[in-house]
């Protein structure tokens, strides 16, 4: 059943504005009215799951589209304008620094993007919802000793709440290399991830980067003391709603008990990825819409629904040191 299943970004606790239909791929369609039962729920992609008649952010917020340039704008190159479509250098924090992607040849990159989080969440970058939601009441992050920390929480009704990081209607990129370091958090239920996506018109552009489910059935994770931990993630491929173009399955040791890096290498005809520096994956493909980065830690899907062994609090979050994005020169 996993294999025959998408395995990136539903919508199982659905809290989703009025406007927002809701489409299973898995079972061939469906609407608001017809949402599917605790029995249903499988991993499916966000672009399956999710439709909506809106543009994206930048051009629906007419503030947010005067914050969001071109960074390639002096280029007459369509390909090289597409691989740096970005919010300007003052938007993008460290934009223009030198940082080399882990593992690769610094000299064929350029920065277009880098956040250490040394400074707080910068909401000229960053939102704390996703924008098909009204944002949580409950703050379950924050940005501390230079790292993001989303934790597992209770809502004011005692149930787990999805929190999304991303920088929709403000920092965009075709191709290049993308990378974060971070530690996930355990717990059934828990569903960190790390993902390029975007919303264009009815269109679900997707590419996940990093996504775990420590609830999950061996190897997705292990149980240790009562509680479930993360060992594997899953890289997956997205042309366009239900349109998986492929997916790879990562063992890996407890992602819970230390940093790892995550990223990706995203080329005009082909996709990389890699762990640790160390290739894991790679697919020949071809996809050219521009994505916004996303951090989310949401809660489903083949992790189970968290209940009572889910550790909450900070001390248990899905902690990312930075986030950085490059262009290929």
């Amino acid at each position: 059943m996993i294999a025959k299943m998408t395995l990136t970004r539903p919508l199982f606790q659905l809290t989703a504005i009025a406007s927002v239909a809701l489409l299973l791929a898995v079972c061939g369609g469906g609407g608001p009215d017809s949402a599917p039962s605790a029995a249903e729920l499988q991993p499916q992609t966000l672009a399956s799951t999710v439709a909506s008649n809106g543009q994206t952010a930048a051009q629906d917020n007419p503030a947010a589209a005067s914050a969001v340039t071109a960074a390639a704008t002096a280029t007459s190159s369509p390909t090289a304008a597409a691989a740096t479509s970005a919010t300007a250098a003052s938007a993008a924090p460290g934009a223009g620094s030198v940082v080399s992607p882990y593992g690769q040849n610094a000299a064929l990159y350029t920065t277009t993007f880098t956040d250490e989080f040394s400074n707080g969440l910068n909401p000229s970058v960053w939102n704390d919802k996703i924008w098909y939601e009204v944002a949580p009441g409950t703050k379950n992050y924050t940005v501390e000793n230079g790292s993001l920390k989303i934790w597992p929480q209770r809502d004011a009704s005692g149930k787990f709440f999805n929190r999304t990081i991303d920088t929709d209607g403000k920092y965009y990129q075709t191709y290049g290399y993308f990378e974060i370091e971070a530690k996930l958090p355990k717990g059934k239920g828990t569903w960190p991830a790390f993902w390029l996506f975007n919303h264009i018109d009815k269109r679900r552009p997707e590419i996940d980067i990093m996504e775990a489910y420590a609830g999950g059935a061996a190897p997705w994770g292990k149980v240790v003391d009562g509680v479930a931990h993360p060992t594997m993630y899953a890289a997956t491929i997205w042309k366009d709603a239900g349109s998986q173009a492929g997916m790879s399955k990562i063992a890996t040791p407890d992602l819970s008990a230390g940093f790892h890096k995550y990223a990706l290498k995203w080329e005009a005809n082909k996709q990389t990825y890699y762990f640790d520096g160390k290739e894991v994956y790679s697919l020949n493909v071809t996809m050219s819409d521009r994505m916004y980065l996303m951090l989310d830690l949401w809660f489903g899907s083949a992790s189970g629904q968290g209940d009572n062994s889910t550790p909450t609090g900070k001390d248990n979050s899905y902690e990312v040191n930075y986030v950085r994005a490059w262009k290929l020169k």
